[in-house]
């Protein structure tokens, strides 16, 4: 079934959910005024922003996210979401957002006098830690009157993870980047150490495999993805085990043993640290839902 549900946090500051769990395209539209900026972020599958009464669409796909402004025109929502596909929508004006950054805004271009009349487009990929927190907008067990002060701490909580510049003030200007056969590398060390999370190697052995120099993976990897190798790999196992749970297959032994954790009490404490409860706890908390 689809579900659509907008909360509004504060004045001129809303997120909408988007859950399509149906077979069919569900549609979307709202207006927005042009004091509003707006974030869109594809959670699972895909959709499609649709513009000028149809003469111009954009997709917005799994782990990509949308960044669009035009102080000159209304943006308004017009949205196709796919069958089985989930979507967050953050509004946000821009008077609001500008008091998020009033001391410190010099590396977000878009606030810069320059560009204050400027329409504004960005595309870009949703990292691991970005992706954790809007899976959690997904999946929660909440009284609903703290819903709305849950919503309003992830919804800062992912706009930081969005802004949030590298720890290394010279990272961006890392001639490594530009060099498209080292970021193939770099993917591709990402992928095998996915494909191998039971037994991930070391990192001089991924490096290896890869063919790339160990220096380069780890400040390539933290660029790209936002963190290092073994964090991202700690919270991609966590987020894949909370999926097997989620899918009433696998017990919390097998969920364990298949993410690499021979031993339950070592996968327990693991679940725990990232999510805050048990994988027990959380199964239990699935089961009351339905």
């Amino acid at each position: 079934m689809g579900s659509t549900e907008e909360l509004m946090i504060e004045e001129g500051f809303y997120v909408l959910r988007f859950q399509n769990d149906s077979d069919e395209t569900t549609h979307f539209e709202r207006e927005v005024d042009t004091n509003l900026i707006q974030f869109h972020f594809g959670v699972k599958g895909r959709a499609k922003f649709i513009f000028n009464q149809g003469r111009y669409a954009l997709d917005l796909r799994e782990e990509l996210s949308l960044f669009l402004y035009n102080p000159q025109k209304e943006l308004p929502v017009h949205l196709e979401i796919a069958p089985h596909s989930w979507i967050i929508t953050v509004l946000i004006s821009i008077k609001k957002f500008h008091g998020f950054f009033t001391e410190q805004a010099d590396h977000i271009p878009f606030l810069s006098p320059d560009n204050s009349d400027k329409k504004y487009y960005k595309d870009e990929k949703i990292n691991p830690s970005m992706a954790i927190v809007l899976s959690q907008l997904f999946h929660f067990n909440l009284h609903p009157s703290i819903k709305k002060l849950y919503f309003k701490g992830k919804i800062y909580e992912l706009l930081s993870l969005y802004f949030n510049r590298a720890e290394d003030p010279n990272a961006e200007q890392c001639p490594f980047l530009i060099d498209e056969e080292n970021v193939i590398k770099i993917r591709k060390a990402k992928d095998f150490v996915i494909a191998n999370m039971a037994e991930p190697p070391g990192l001089q052995e991924l490096a290896d495999e890869v063919g790339i120099n160990l220096k380069k993976l780890k400040m390539g990897f933290r660029q790209i993805y936002g963190d290092s190798v073994y964090s991202f790999l700690f919270d991609y196992k966590m987020d894949y085990a909370r999926k097997l749970l989620d899918s009433g297959s696998f017990n919390v032994n097998e969920v364990g043993l298949r993410i690499g954790y021979s031993t339950s009490s070592h996968f327990i404490a693991a679940f725990k640290k990232k999510f805050g409860t048990t994988p027990k706890k959380y199964l239990m908390s699935i089961n009351e839902k339905v």
